[in-house]
C-alpha cells in the first residue's frame, strides 16, 4: 500500500473525507520522508515542522466537523505543500536565493501563498532557488546546493530548483514555483514532474513583471489543475492580472481526435537537441497522431539574435539592480551571476531599446507561428539534467541562456505551456514534453497534458532516499 507521502492531493482529500487518514498522519509521513531525503537533496528553506503540524491539527479538526476550508470552491485542506522562497509568506525572510539580501521577515503573504493558506493547505516551508532566480540551476550563494533526486550528481534545474526536486522526491504533493523564461518547466522536465506555466496574469503574483508567472508543480496534471482552481482566484495586488474566469479546472476530459497540433523540434537558437530527447518527443507526437490528432511539423521562428536580445535586456535590468547595492553586498552574489549581470551595464538607451524590441519580436513571432494550431508540442529543453555544481548546462556566462529556446517564447507571448514527462534517457534521467496553447487557454493545455498522461508509456518508479545518509 502507498505511504501517505506518496499519495496525490486528490487521494489525500478523499482519504480525509472517508476518515481513513488524517491530515496529521499525512503531514507526519511527509516530514519523516523529508528528513530522510533532505541531508542529500537540500531542497528546502525555512522548513517549519512544528508550524506544519499545528496547521495539520487545525485541518483535522475541520474535517472531523465536516467543514473543510476552501478557496473559490476548491479545498486543499490538510494537504502538505511547499512554496518557492521568492513568494512571500508572512513572517519569513525572502533571500531571493542570494547571500546579498537583507533578511527581513515578510509582512504579508503574496497572492499565491495567501490562496494556499485560505484553501487550508499545510504549508511545510519554502523551497530553494538560485541567486535572483536567474539560473536554471540549484546553485546559490545563500542556499546549500540543491540536487536532482533521480541522480544526486545532477542538477534539478531552476530557478524553481527546490520545488522540482521536492515534487519528484515526494515532499508532499503540492508545490509552487515561478517562471520567467522556463523556471517551472525546466525543473519539471529534469525532475520528471508536471507543471503549468499559465497565461500571464492567470495566477495573481506580487510583484508582477513582464513574462513572470507562478505555477503549480506536482506529480500529476490533476493535482496541478486542482491547484489552479485555488491559485487563479483574484487578487488586486497584481496590476497585470487577467479578469477572473471561473473555469471548471477539474474537468480534464479531452478528445484528441481532430486537434491541430504543431510539432516544433528545432528551437532555432541555442544548444542542439539531444537525439534521445528528439526520439522521445517524436514518439509522443506519433501517439497523438495515432489518437486522431493532425500533427504538422513546424519551422523554427526564434533566432540567435532574438534570444541574445532578451538575454541582454535581462542582463541590463539585473546590472541596474546590482548597481543599487552597496559593494559589500554585491560581493556576496554568486560570481557567475554577478559576471552575467554586470556585462549588461553601461548600455546606451538605444542599445537597451534594441534589446527590448527583441522581446516584442519574440512575442509577435511566437503568436503568429502558433496561430494555425490548437496546441504545439516540443521538447522542454535540448538537454537533460546536467552537473549539479554547474550554474547552467554550458557552464559559461556567454551562453548561459542557450537552453531556453523552447521555453522562453511562451513567456514573452504570454501563452500557457505545460511540461509533462514523456520518457527517460538510457541513463534513467527524465525527459520533458512541452505542450503550449493559445493565450488564455490554460484549461485546454491541462486537458491535452492530461490526455498525454493517459497515453504515455508506464512511468519509472519515483526515486527513493539514499539508504545511507
Amino acid at each position: 500500500m502507498p505511504q501517505p507521502h506518496e499519495l496525490s492531493a486528490q487521494e489525500l482529500l478523499q482519504a480525509y473525507r472517508n476518515k481513513t487518514l488524517s491530515p496529521v498522519e499525512a503531514t507526519r509521513s511527509v516530514l519523516e520522508h523529508i528528513e530522510r531525503w533532505e541531508p542529500k537533496l537540500k531542497a528546502t528553506y525555512a522548513l517549519e515542522p512544528e508550524q506544519a503540524l499545528a496547521m495539520a491539527k487545525a485541518s483535522e479538526a475541520r474535517w472531523m466537523k465536516g467543514e473543510p476550508q476552501s478557496c473559490g470552491g476548491y479545498t486543499l485542506d490538510g494537504v502538505p505543500a511547499t512554496i518557492k522562497e521568492n513568494i512571500a509568506t508572512r513572517g519569513t525572510p525572502i533571500p531571493l536565493g542570494t547571500a546579498a539580501t537583507d533578511l527581513t521577515p515578510a509582512a504579508a503573504d503574496a497572492p499565491p501563498a495567501a490562496r494556499m493558506r485560505e484553501a487550508g493547505a499545510v504549508l511545510l516551508g519554502k523551497t530553494t532557488m538560485p541567486d535572483y532566480g536567474m539560473l536554471s540551476s540549484g546553485l546559490s550563494s545563500f542556499h546549500e546546493l540543491t540536487r536532482n533526486p533521480w541522480d544526486l550528481t545532477k542538477n534539478p534545474g531552476g530557478s524553481s530548483a527546490g520545488a522540482g526536486a521536492a515534487a519528484a522526491a515526494g515532499y508532499g504533493p503540492l508545490h509552487i514555483g515561478t517562471d520567467i523564461g522556463g523556471s517551472v518547466r525546466l525543473p519539471a522536465a529534469w525532475c520528471g514532474v508536471a507543471t503549468l506555466k499559465p497565461s500571464l496574469g492567470r495566477i495573481p503574483i506580487d510583484p508582477p513583471f513582464m513574462g513572470r508567472c507562478a505555477g503549480p508543480m506536482t506529480r500529476t496534471i490533476t493535482d496541478a489543475a486542482l491547484m489552479m482552481g485555488v491559485l487563479s482566484q483574484p487578487d488586486a495586488r497584481d496590476h497585470m492580472s487577467l479578469p477572473f474566469q471561473d473555469f471548471d479546472w477539474l474537468n480534464l476530459s479531452q478528445e484528441v481526435r481532430g486537434l491541430r497540433i504543431g510539432l516544433l523540434m528545432d528551437a532555432g537558437c541555442g544548444l542542439p537537441l539531444d537525439p534521445e530527447i528528439r526520439q522521445a518527443v517524436e514518439e509522443a507526437a506519433r501517439a497523438f497522431e495515432a489518437a486522431g490528432a493532425i500533427v504538422t511539423p513546424m519551422l523554427p521562428w526564434m533566432t540567435p539574435d532574438m534570444l541574445e536580445g532578451v538575454d541582454r535586456f535581462w542582463r541590463t535590468r539585473s546590472a541596474i539592480d546590482l548597481a543599487a547595492l552597496p559593494e559589500a553586498r554585491r560581493a556576496k552574489i554568486l560570481p557567475f551571476i554577478r559576471a552575467w549581470a554586470e556585462s549588461g551595464g553601461g548600455q546606451s538607451g538605444e542599445a537597451v531599446f534594441r534589446s527590448y524590441y527583441e522581446t516584442l519580436n519574440v512575442r509577435a513571432k511566437t503568436v503568429a507561428a502558433c496561430a494555425p494550431f490548437d496546441y504545439v508540442l516540443s521538447p522542454v529543453a535540448p538537454v537533460v539534467a546536467y552537473n549539479a555544481e554547474w550554474p547552467s548546462p554550458t557552464n559559461e556566462v556567454a551562453t548561459t541562456m542557450h537552453h531556453i529556446g523552447f521555453t522562453l517564447p511562451f513567456n514573452m507571448s504570454e501563452q500557457p505551456a505545460a511540461s509533462v514527462n514523456c520518457g527517460y534517457m538510457r541513463a534513467g534521467l527524465p525527459i520533458g514534453l512541452q505542450i503550449a496553447g493559445a493565450r488564455f487557454d490554460d484549461l485546454g493545455v491541462l486537458r491535452v497534458a492530461h490526455a498525454w498522461e493517459q497515453m504515455r508509456p508506464a512511468q519509472h518508479p519515483w526515486p527513493q532516499p539514499p539508504k545511507t545518509i
